[in-house]
């Protein structure tokens, strides 16, 4: 039976394939997991399987619950699939072709003479004019005429719109008349979700805060509707404690918070894994480090420098370029789903998945395609069960999927053909995991590699190989490592506002801004009921040389030339120079931060020996070789591993390569050091 004085929290990762929970008593430090398939369907089902499983484990009630922390990809699916709301846009006279018109640039992976520019996500029959004109200084040059508002508001309800953005020029400087626009839409169009740029991310640059505003407005009804189902299932279930939700940021915010911003939770899956990697290295005296969390569709590679997570608000979700702070990451379409086809002569691998049903050949569920976790069953990466044994693997349908899409097509035998497969894999996530090191000004072989997700510590020692680094950290639960991240998050929110126009820092007057911004900050903390003691309040600047066309966001060092100074040591590292030319200040943002409660982690205890399980054959590039297989539960701490070694657990495996060692941290964490290359 659970203790009395037990406080549990819950977290929940929805992901495309399974669906991990983290369960942690607050007291005392104690955590269970569990893990279990997704519903595409209705992801609210597995979200309760998820906690359902975890409470059994614990052997605790619902009613126990306090806190319950989720993160999900509704609002990234809906706007990566265009499943989003029937949305409008309402804007200044004459800007109607803001959207149509975009960028000049093309996408650095498309072809420059037959890229075709994507369908905006509202075509131009439904973006309406109003009269008005606020000029780029902040000053009315024309009054908003409530007329027009209004017409428009009678042509939108003709046109059975679901959501409205408001995007009016220049509002960031002056959001008089488009917080009057949206109040008389609301007005007119019950039951339509209004959105107004400057509630969302008042801005500088009207294309993202156009596209921005839009698609926060058409994933608002869809997240919504599951936002509430949650609720209504947790309150079936009896569950009376908060919901709390994973923001791109790193941050959680209370469902009030999301329904109001919905876009704040794209990317808050990946986000939630950077944190609990952050954490797990911290508790292992580790502060730089390449995160790489490989799930069944996609792979999200971060960087962290000195314990420190980047944000970015140059961000996309797919095709589109979205303003708000998120984590800095790289995604690409590589996981475990992946699948391997051939054309012609050529062997491809992804982006397309073969999701959670049918999934990969060897999950039984009839999915026929060959992929990435084929490959590892034929080689003999993975174990005959998964999920503590609840999953059994079709080796034999694996073989026949990788011979039948790509072995024969190719000449070769299977285990060539997988072999192919997973260093095709390999070879696109170093490449996104040189984007956030080496492209930025970092050389990985000075960072820690922590791969996590279900197949992460499957790649990691081919990973770090090829990119020359030597140490590897495997947290505790890889597989289960967004759950855990969430658990660790802290409530968190940005308030931006670009200032009426750029400048130097000491011809600014930016205390009254700062001011301002503190204030939203403060005023949002209290509402999520954050103790004094555990508030802060954070003030970033993005400042350009003048003539720049992009900003670097440095932290506000209290005066300009402490925070000048940041941002030259900021450009330095990113370009290598500075320029001799005065330095601008263009956007503020203050960040509010609520800390979470973090109980001591426990430690583990010493252990025996490693002592294997079983043996099984593994084909390594210099052969077949038989392998031992030991179990990470079995795993105390000092415990030494020797590759070749595979380690199973619960919620993932890790395949140690012959040449790398290993040592388990009194924190849980493998770590394992790159012993080939020393004489």
């Amino acid at each position: 039976m659970p203790s009395a004085d037990m406080s549990l929290a819950v977290a929940v990762d929805i992901g495309g394939t399974f669906t991990d929970v983290a369960l942690l008593d607050q007291n005392s430090g104690r955590t269970w997991r569990a893990k279990t398939p997704s519903v595409p369907s209705d992801p609210s089902i597995a979200f309760m399987n998820g906690i359902r499983l975890a409470l059994e484990e614990a052997g605790a009630a619902p009613r126990a619950l306090e806190r319950v922390l989720h993160g999900t990809t509704v609002a990234t699916n809906m706007i990566l699939e265009g499943k989003g709301a029937r949305t409008a846009l309402v804007t200044t006279r004459g800007f109607r072709h803001v959207l149509a018109i975009g960028r000049q640039d093309i996408p650095r992976n498309e072809n420059l003479y037959t890229w075709v520019k994507p369908a905006r996500p509202v075509p131009a029959s439904r973006i309406l004019e109003v009269d008005e004109r606020i000029g780029a200084g902040g000053i009315v040059l024309s009054p908003l005429d409530e007329a027009s508002v209004r017409a428009a508001g009678e042509a939108l309800g003709a046109m059975d719109v679901q959501a409205v953005a408001v995007c009016l020029m220049h509002s960031f400087a002056e959001p008089a008349h488009e917080l009057r626009c949206a109040e008389i839409l609301r007005e007119m169009l019950p039951g339509v979700a209004v959105t107004a740029s400057v509630e969302v991310q008042p801005v500088v640059r009207e294309y993202e805060r156009s596209l921005t505003t839009v698609l926060n407005a058409s994933v608002m009804p869809g997240v919504t509707t599951y936002v509430e189902r949650l609720q209504e299932r947790l309150r079936e279930e009896g569950v009376e404690a908060p919901l709390l939700l994973m923001q791109s940021n790193g941050g959680v915010a209370s469902a009030g918070t999301i329904l109001h911003a919905p876009a704040f939770t794209a990317l808050s899956g990946p986000a939630a894994g950077v944190v609990g990697a952050r954490a797990v290295a911290a508790a292992c005296g580790i502060r730089d480090i390449i995160t790489v969390d490989i799930g069944g569709t996609s792979a999200d590679i971060c960087l962290i420098r000195d314990g420190r997570i980047g944000l970015t608000q140059t961000g996309r979700i797919g095709e589109w370029p979205v303003s708000l702070p998120m984590v800095d990451m790289v995604t690409i379409g590589a996981g475990g789903g992946s699948i391997a086809r051939v054309s012609g002569t050529t062997l491809t691998v992804g982006p397309e998945s073969a999701g959670a049903r049918p999934g990969p050949a060897a999950y039984g569920h009839g999915g026929t395609e060959a992929t990435v976790t084929d490959a590892h069953v034929v080689l003999g990466h993975l174990p005959k069960r998964l999920l503590g044994g609840r999953m059994k693997l079709d080796r034999d349908a694996s073989f026949a999927a990788i011979e039948r899409e790509v072995a024969g097509a190719l000449g070769l035998d299977p285990i060539a053909a997988a072999r192919g497969i997973l260093a095709i894999a390999d070879n696109h996530m170093v490449g996104a995991m040189r984007v956030i090191s080496v492209e930025r000004g970092h050389d990985p072989r000075d960072f820690t590699l922590v791969p996590f997700g279900g197949s992460g510590p499957l790649h990691g020692c081919a990973l770090a190989s090829l990119l020359g680094i030597r140490r590897i950290m495997i947290p505790p639960a890889p597989g289960v490592l967004c759950a855990d991240g969430l658990l660790s998050a802290d409530l968190r929110v940005e308030f931006s506002r670009t200032l009426p126009k750029a400048g130097p820092l000491a011809e600014m007057d930016t205390d009254a801004l700062v001011a301002e911004l503190s204030d939203q900050a403060s005023a949002w903390l209290e509402v999520e009921e954050v103790e004094p003691a555990r508030r802060l309040v954070g003030i970033v600047a993005l400042l350009r040389y003048r003539g720049q066309g992009g900003e670097i966001a440095v932290a506000w060092a209290g005066d300009g030339e402490g925070t000048e100074a940041n941002f030259r040591q900021a450009h330095r590292q990113l370009y290598g120079f500075e320029l001799r030319v005065p330095i601008e200040l263009v956007t503020l943002r203050v960040e509010a931060v609520g800390l979470a409660h973090r109980p001591d982690a426990l430690a583990l205890a010493e252990g025996p020996p490693a002592l294997p399980y079983d043996t099984v054959p593994v084909r390594f590039d210099g052969g077949e070789a038989q392998v031992p297989v030991v179990n990470r539960t079995d795993l105390g701490a000092g415990a030494r591993l020797t590759g070749p070694m595979i380690v199973t657990q619960l919620d993932t495996t890790t395949v140690i390569m012959p040449g790398w060692e290993g040592e388990v941290h009194p924190s849980g964490a493998l770590l394992l050091t790159d012993k080939g290359g020393q004489e």
